[in-house]
Protein backbone atom coordinates (compact mmCIF):
# COMPACT_ATOMS: atom_id res chain seq x y z
CA UNK A 1 0.00 0.00 0.00
CA UNK A 2 2.75 2.43 0.97
CA UNK A 3 4.73 1.67 -2.17
CA UNK A 4 1.64 2.21 -4.32
CA UNK A 5 0.92 5.60 -2.69
CA UNK A 6 4.53 6.75 -3.15
CA UNK A 7 4.71 5.57 -6.78
CA UNK A 8 1.35 7.16 -7.63
CA UNK A 9 1.64 10.54 -5.93
CA UNK A 10 5.37 11.26 -5.50
CA UNK A 11 7.05 12.02 -8.80
CA UNK A 12 10.78 11.16 -8.95
CA UNK A 13 10.45 9.56 -5.50
CA UNK A 14 14.04 8.29 -5.35
CA UNK A 15 15.50 11.80 -5.60
CA UNK A 16 14.92 12.58 -1.90
CA UNK A 17 17.68 15.23 -1.84
CA UNK A 18 15.50 17.44 -4.07
CA UNK A 19 13.44 19.94 -2.05
CA UNK A 20 10.42 19.56 -4.34
CA UNK A 21 10.43 15.78 -3.88
CA UNK A 22 10.68 16.17 -0.09
CA UNK A 23 7.70 18.50 -0.17
CA UNK A 24 5.65 15.99 -2.20
CA UNK A 25 6.47 13.27 0.32
CA UNK A 26 5.31 15.52 3.17
CA UNK A 27 2.11 16.56 1.43
CA UNK A 28 1.16 12.98 0.52
CA UNK A 29 1.82 11.76 4.07
CA UNK A 30 -0.16 14.62 5.63
CA UNK A 31 -3.21 14.30 3.35
CA UNK A 32 -3.31 10.51 3.77
CA UNK A 33 -3.21 10.80 7.55
CA UNK A 34 -5.85 13.57 7.61
CA UNK A 35 -8.29 11.32 5.73
CA UNK A 36 -7.58 8.32 7.95
CA UNK A 37 -7.93 10.30 11.19
CA UNK A 38 -11.20 11.94 10.16
CA UNK A 39 -12.74 8.54 9.34
CA UNK A 40 -11.51 7.08 12.65
CA UNK A 41 -12.80 10.09 14.60
CA UNK A 42 -16.29 9.76 13.15
CA UNK A 43 -16.44 6.00 13.75
CA UNK A 44 -15.09 6.09 17.30
CA UNK A 45 -17.15 9.13 18.25
CA UNK A 46 -20.41 7.50 17.22
CA UNK A 47 -19.64 4.21 19.00
CA UNK A 48 -18.25 5.93 22.10
CA UNK A 49 -21.34 8.11 22.55
CA UNK A 50 -23.67 5.16 22.11
CA UNK A 51 -21.68 3.02 24.57
CA UNK A 52 -21.15 5.83 27.09
CA UNK A 53 -17.39 5.22 27.13
CA UNK A 54 -15.23 8.21 28.05
CA UNK A 55 -12.08 6.42 26.87
CA UNK A 56 -13.52 5.71 23.40
CA UNK A 57 -14.83 9.28 23.07
CA UNK A 58 -11.41 10.56 24.23
CA UNK A 59 -9.80 8.30 21.63
CA UNK A 60 -12.07 9.85 18.98
CA UNK A 61 -11.06 13.35 20.10
CA UNK A 62 -7.47 12.15 19.95
CA UNK A 63 -7.97 11.23 16.28
CA UNK A 64 -9.46 14.66 15.60
CA UNK A 65 -6.42 16.25 17.23
CA UNK A 66 -4.22 13.97 15.12
CA UNK A 67 -5.93 15.33 12.02
CA UNK A 68 -5.12 18.84 13.26
CA UNK A 69 -1.51 17.77 13.73
CA UNK A 70 -1.47 16.49 10.17
CA UNK A 71 -2.75 19.87 8.98
CA UNK A 72 0.15 21.49 10.88
CA UNK A 73 2.56 19.09 9.17
CA UNK A 74 1.02 19.93 5.81
CA UNK A 75 1.57 23.64 6.44
CA UNK A 76 5.08 22.97 7.72
CA UNK A 77 6.14 21.16 4.56
CA UNK A 78 4.48 23.78 2.37
CA UNK A 79 6.16 26.71 4.15
CA UNK A 80 9.53 24.90 4.28
CA UNK A 81 9.45 24.55 0.49
CA UNK A 82 9.46 28.32 -0.02
CA UNK A 83 12.68 29.48 -1.71
CA UNK A 84 15.25 31.71 -0.05
CA UNK A 85 14.59 35.45 -0.09
CA UNK A 86 16.33 38.66 0.96
CA UNK A 87 15.31 38.32 4.61
CA UNK A 88 15.94 34.55 4.78
CA UNK A 89 18.97 33.82 2.58
CA UNK A 90 19.29 30.26 3.95
CA UNK A 91 15.72 29.34 3.01
CA UNK A 92 12.71 28.42 5.13
CA UNK A 93 13.56 24.77 5.91
CA UNK A 94 13.25 25.21 9.67
CA UNK A 95 9.49 25.59 9.27
CA UNK A 96 9.51 21.79 9.12
CA UNK A 97 11.20 21.65 12.52
CA UNK A 98 8.65 24.13 13.88
CA UNK A 99 5.84 21.93 12.56
CA UNK A 100 7.38 18.96 14.36
CA UNK A 101 7.47 20.98 17.58
CA UNK A 102 3.80 21.95 17.22
CA UNK A 103 2.86 18.30 16.66
CA UNK A 104 4.80 17.33 19.79
CA UNK A 105 3.03 20.01 21.86
CA UNK A 106 -0.34 18.80 20.55
CA UNK A 107 0.55 15.26 21.65
CA UNK A 108 1.21 16.61 25.17
CA UNK A 109 -2.11 18.49 25.13
CA UNK A 110 -3.95 15.33 24.06
CA UNK A 111 -2.37 13.38 26.91
CA UNK A 112 -3.28 16.03 29.48
CA UNK A 113 -6.87 16.18 28.22
CA UNK A 114 -7.17 12.40 28.41
CA UNK A 115 -5.81 12.36 31.98
CA UNK A 116 -8.32 14.99 33.10
CA UNK A 117 -11.32 13.26 31.47
CA UNK A 118 -10.22 9.91 32.92
CA UNK A 119 -9.92 11.34 36.45
CA UNK A 120 -13.44 12.72 36.05
CA UNK A 121 -14.67 9.25 35.03
CA UNK A 122 -12.94 7.66 38.04
CA UNK A 123 -14.48 10.18 40.46
CA UNK A 124 -17.91 10.02 38.85
CA UNK A 125 -18.24 6.57 37.26
CA UNK A 126 -20.91 5.89 34.69
CA UNK A 127 -21.84 2.51 33.19
CA UNK A 128 -20.02 1.56 30.00
CA UNK A 129 -21.74 -0.54 27.39
CA UNK A 130 -19.67 -3.30 25.84
CA UNK A 131 -20.62 -4.94 22.57
CA UNK A 132 -19.47 -6.03 19.11
CA UNK A 133 -19.49 -2.45 17.84
CA UNK A 134 -16.98 -1.40 20.51
CA UNK A 135 -14.69 -4.31 19.70
CA UNK A 136 -14.95 -3.73 15.95
CA UNK A 137 -14.19 -0.01 16.08
CA UNK A 138 -11.23 -0.47 18.43
CA UNK A 139 -9.68 -3.37 16.51
CA UNK A 140 -10.21 -1.53 13.24
CA UNK A 141 -8.63 1.59 14.72
CA UNK A 142 -5.58 -0.35 15.89
CA UNK A 143 -5.03 -1.88 12.45
CA UNK A 144 -5.35 1.48 10.69
CA UNK A 145 -3.04 3.19 13.18
CA UNK A 146 -0.45 0.42 12.91
CA UNK A 147 -0.35 0.99 9.18
CA UNK A 148 -0.20 4.79 9.65
CA UNK A 149 2.71 4.45 12.08
CA UNK A 150 4.62 2.28 9.62
CA UNK A 151 3.68 4.58 6.74
CA UNK A 152 4.90 7.75 8.46
CA UNK A 153 8.04 6.12 9.82
CA UNK A 154 9.00 4.79 6.41
CA UNK A 155 8.43 8.12 4.65
CA UNK A 156 10.04 10.02 7.52
CA UNK A 157 13.20 7.95 7.30
CA UNK A 158 13.23 8.22 3.52
CA UNK A 159 13.42 12.02 3.69
CA UNK A 160 14.95 12.37 7.21
CA UNK A 161 11.87 14.23 8.53
CA UNK A 162 11.51 14.83 12.28
CA UNK A 163 7.89 15.85 11.66
CA UNK A 164 6.89 12.52 10.07
CA UNK A 165 8.85 10.60 12.70
CA UNK A 166 6.85 12.43 15.40
CA UNK A 167 3.62 11.59 13.58
CA UNK A 168 4.67 7.93 13.48
CA UNK A 169 5.21 7.95 17.25
CA UNK A 170 1.80 9.59 17.73
CA UNK A 171 0.16 6.83 15.66
CA UNK A 172 1.96 4.19 17.72
CA UNK A 173 0.61 5.84 20.87
CA UNK A 174 -2.88 5.59 19.41
CA UNK A 175 -2.44 1.84 18.95
CA UNK A 176 -1.46 1.50 22.61
CA UNK A 177 -4.37 3.74 23.62
CA UNK A 178 -6.94 1.68 21.70
CA UNK A 179 -5.46 -1.59 22.99
CA UNK A 180 -5.73 -0.34 26.58
CA UNK A 181 -9.32 0.75 26.05
CA UNK A 182 -10.21 -2.63 24.53
CA UNK A 183 -8.47 -4.54 27.34
CA UNK A 184 -10.22 -2.49 30.02
CA UNK A 185 -13.59 -3.06 28.31
CA UNK A 186 -13.03 -6.83 28.26
CA UNK A 187 -11.88 -6.95 31.89
CA UNK A 188 -14.75 -4.73 32.98
CA UNK A 189 -17.24 -6.98 31.22
CA UNK A 190 -15.81 -10.13 32.82
CA UNK A 191 -15.32 -8.80 36.37
CA UNK A 192 -18.02 -6.18 36.66
CA UNK A 193 -15.44 -3.62 37.83
CA UNK A 194 -15.34 -0.55 35.56
CA UNK A 195 -11.73 0.05 34.47
CA UNK A 196 -12.60 2.56 31.73
CA UNK A 197 -11.37 5.61 33.65
CA UNK A 198 -8.24 3.88 34.94
CA UNK A 199 -7.31 2.72 31.44
CA UNK A 200 -7.77 6.23 30.12
CA UNK A 201 -5.58 7.59 32.95
CA UNK A 202 -2.74 5.16 32.17
CA UNK A 203 -2.91 5.87 28.46
CA UNK A 204 -3.03 9.63 29.06
CA UNK A 205 0.09 9.46 31.26
CA UNK A 206 1.94 7.46 28.60
CA UNK A 207 0.95 9.92 25.88
CA UNK A 208 2.15 12.85 28.04
CA UNK A 209 5.50 11.14 28.54
CA UNK A 210 5.83 10.47 24.80
CA UNK A 211 4.88 14.08 24.05
CA UNK A 212 7.60 15.43 26.33
CA UNK A 213 10.18 13.24 24.57
CA UNK A 214 8.95 14.48 21.20
CA UNK A 215 9.22 18.10 22.35
CA UNK A 216 12.83 17.52 23.41
CA UNK A 217 13.66 15.95 20.04
CA UNK A 218 11.91 18.75 18.12
CA UNK A 219 13.65 21.54 20.07
CA UNK A 220 17.19 20.19 19.50
CA UNK A 221 17.54 21.04 15.77
CA UNK A 222 16.01 24.48 16.38
CA UNK A 223 18.64 25.22 19.03
CA UNK A 224 21.43 23.83 16.86
CA UNK A 225 22.18 20.22 17.75
CA UNK A 226 25.53 18.54 17.19
CA UNK A 227 25.78 16.94 13.73
CA UNK A 228 25.69 13.18 13.39
CA UNK A 229 29.21 11.83 14.22
CA UNK A 230 29.00 9.47 11.23
CA UNK A 231 28.26 12.43 8.94
CA UNK A 232 31.15 14.40 10.45
CA UNK A 233 33.49 11.48 9.85
CA UNK A 234 32.20 11.18 6.27
CA UNK A 235 33.00 14.86 5.61
CA UNK A 236 36.49 14.51 7.08
CA UNK A 237 37.21 11.33 5.14
CA UNK A 238 36.05 12.88 1.87
CA UNK A 239 38.25 15.97 2.36
CA UNK A 240 41.25 13.79 3.28
CA UNK A 241 40.76 11.64 0.16
CA UNK A 242 42.02 14.41 -2.15
CA UNK A 243 45.74 14.40 -3.07
CA UNK A 244 47.76 17.08 -1.33
CA UNK A 245 45.49 17.36 1.72
CA UNK A 246 47.50 16.77 4.92
CA UNK A 247 44.78 17.34 7.48
CA UNK A 248 41.52 19.08 8.28
CA UNK A 249 40.13 20.75 11.40
CA UNK A 250 37.73 23.42 12.70
CA UNK A 251 34.80 21.72 10.98
CA UNK A 252 31.43 23.40 11.55
CA UNK A 253 28.08 22.18 10.21
CA UNK A 254 25.04 24.47 10.22
CA UNK A 255 21.53 23.07 9.78
CA UNK A 256 18.84 25.34 8.30
CA UNK A 257 16.34 22.55 7.73
CA UNK A 258 16.36 19.10 6.10
CA UNK A 259 18.45 19.21 2.94
CA UNK A 260 19.76 22.70 3.77
CA UNK A 261 23.13 22.12 5.43
CA UNK A 262 26.12 24.45 5.26
CA UNK A 263 29.62 23.59 6.44
CA UNK A 264 33.07 25.12 6.77
CA UNK A 265 36.47 23.64 7.57
CA UNK A 266 40.19 24.39 7.51
CA UNK A 267 42.34 22.24 5.22
CA UNK A 268 46.05 21.76 5.85
CA UNK A 269 48.30 21.66 2.76
CA UNK A 270 52.03 22.01 2.18
CA UNK A 271 53.22 25.61 2.52
CA UNK A 272 55.78 24.95 -0.21
CA UNK A 273 53.13 24.07 -2.81
CA UNK A 274 51.78 26.24 -5.61
CA UNK A 275 49.12 28.56 -4.17
CA UNK A 276 47.03 28.67 -7.36
CA UNK A 277 46.94 24.88 -7.65
CA UNK A 278 45.96 24.52 -4.00
CA UNK A 279 43.22 27.12 -4.37
CA UNK A 280 41.92 25.27 -7.41
CA UNK A 281 41.85 21.99 -5.45
CA UNK A 282 39.83 23.56 -2.64
CA UNK A 283 37.38 24.93 -5.21
CA UNK A 284 36.98 21.45 -6.65
CA UNK A 285 36.36 19.92 -3.20
CA UNK A 286 33.69 22.53 -2.45
CA UNK A 287 32.00 21.93 -5.79
CA UNK A 288 32.07 18.14 -5.30
CA UNK A 289 30.27 18.47 -1.96
CA UNK A 290 27.66 20.70 -3.59
CA UNK A 291 27.13 18.40 -6.57
CA UNK A 292 27.27 15.04 -4.79
CA UNK A 293 25.48 15.85 -1.53
CA UNK A 294 23.88 19.27 -1.80
CA UNK A 295 26.18 20.49 1.01
CA UNK A 296 27.40 24.08 0.68
CA UNK A 297 31.00 23.84 1.86
CA UNK A 298 33.48 26.67 2.51
CA UNK A 299 37.14 25.66 2.94
CA UNK A 300 40.05 27.67 4.35
CA UNK A 301 43.65 26.92 3.38
CA UNK A 302 46.15 26.40 6.24
CA UNK A 303 49.79 26.21 5.10
CA UNK A 304 51.91 23.56 6.83
CA UNK A 305 55.72 23.59 6.72
CA UNK A 306 56.72 20.13 5.55
CA UNK A 307 60.43 20.59 4.69
CA UNK A 308 61.62 21.26 8.28
CA UNK A 309 62.09 17.91 10.06
CA UNK A 310 62.45 19.53 13.51
CA UNK A 311 59.11 21.35 13.23
CA UNK A 312 57.49 18.19 11.82
CA UNK A 313 58.76 16.08 14.73
CA UNK A 314 57.68 18.69 17.27
CA UNK A 315 54.19 18.85 15.78
CA UNK A 316 53.86 15.08 15.94
CA UNK A 317 55.18 14.87 19.52
CA UNK A 318 52.84 17.57 20.83
CA UNK A 319 49.85 16.03 19.07
CA UNK A 320 50.58 12.69 20.77
CA UNK A 321 51.34 14.33 24.14
CA UNK A 322 48.05 16.24 24.40
CA UNK A 323 46.17 12.97 23.90
CA UNK A 324 47.70 11.86 27.19
CA UNK A 325 45.60 14.59 28.83
CA UNK A 326 42.45 13.71 26.87
CA UNK A 327 42.53 11.37 23.87
CA UNK A 328 40.05 13.59 22.02
CA UNK A 329 42.40 16.61 22.01
CA UNK A 330 44.21 17.57 18.80
CA UNK A 331 46.45 20.40 17.64
CA UNK A 332 46.85 22.24 14.37
CA UNK A 333 48.49 25.28 12.76
CA UNK A 334 51.78 24.79 14.61
CA UNK A 335 54.61 27.13 13.67
CA UNK A 336 57.87 28.13 15.34
CA UNK A 337 59.47 31.58 15.65
CA UNK A 338 63.06 31.11 16.92
CA UNK A 339 64.90 33.80 18.89
CA UNK A 340 68.25 34.21 20.69
CA UNK A 341 66.94 33.14 24.13
CA UNK A 342 63.75 31.17 23.36
CA UNK A 343 61.51 29.87 20.60
CA UNK A 344 57.87 30.82 20.37
CA UNK A 345 55.81 27.72 19.60
CA UNK A 346 52.41 28.83 18.32
CA UNK A 347 49.54 26.42 17.76
CA UNK A 348 45.83 25.79 18.33
CA UNK A 349 44.34 22.99 20.39
CA UNK A 350 40.79 21.72 19.77
CA UNK A 351 38.96 21.13 23.05
CA UNK A 352 35.72 19.08 23.16
CA UNK A 353 32.77 20.75 24.89
CA UNK A 354 32.67 18.19 27.71
CA UNK A 355 36.41 18.29 28.46
CA UNK A 356 37.08 18.19 32.22
CA UNK A 357 39.65 21.00 31.97
CA UNK A 358 38.71 24.63 31.42
CA UNK A 359 40.59 26.50 28.69
CA UNK A 360 43.11 28.28 31.02
CA UNK A 361 43.95 25.05 32.89
CA UNK A 362 44.29 23.10 29.66
CA UNK A 363 46.57 25.76 28.21
CA UNK A 364 48.82 25.57 31.29
CA UNK A 365 48.94 21.76 31.26
CA UNK A 366 49.96 21.62 27.60
CA UNK A 367 52.54 24.38 28.05
CA UNK A 368 54.15 22.51 30.95
CA UNK A 369 54.35 19.29 28.89
CA UNK A 370 56.01 21.09 25.97
CA UNK A 371 58.54 22.87 28.24
CA UNK A 372 59.61 19.54 29.75
CA UNK A 373 60.45 18.26 26.28
CA UNK A 374 61.65 21.55 24.75
CA UNK A 375 63.06 23.79 27.53
CA UNK A 376 63.56 26.78 25.17
CA UNK A 377 59.93 26.68 24.01
CA UNK A 378 57.45 29.39 25.02
CA UNK A 379 54.00 28.20 24.00
CA UNK A 380 51.38 30.52 22.57
CA UNK A 381 48.32 28.27 22.61
CA UNK A 382 44.85 29.12 21.33
CA UNK A 383 42.14 26.83 22.69
CA UNK A 384 39.45 26.16 20.07
CA UNK A 385 36.05 24.84 21.07
CA UNK A 386 34.85 21.87 19.04
CA UNK A 387 31.54 22.39 17.19
CA UNK A 388 31.09 18.74 16.25
CA UNK A 389 30.67 15.65 18.37
CA UNK A 390 33.74 14.53 20.25
CA UNK A 391 32.56 10.89 20.12
CA UNK A 392 34.75 8.66 18.02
Amino acid sequence: MTDWIVRTFVRDADNVSDHAVRTRYGLVASVTCILCNVVLCLGKGAVGLLAGSVSIVADAVNNLSDASSNVVSLLGFKLASRPADVEHPYGHGRYEYLAGLVVAVLVCAIGINLVLSSVEKILHPEPTEFGPAVVAVLVGSMLVKLWMSSFNRRLGRAISSETLEATAVDSRNDVISSAAVLASAVVSQLTGFDLDGWAGLAVGAFICWSGVELVREAVSPLLGTVPDPAYVEHIRAKIMSYPGVLGTHDLMVHDYGPGRQFASAHVEMAAEGDALEQHDLLDNIEQDFKTDEGLVMTLHFDPIVTNDPQVRDMRHWIDVAVKGIDERLSIHDLRCVPGPTHTNVIFDCVRPADCALAAPELRERIGALVRERYPRAVCKITIDDSYVSSRQ
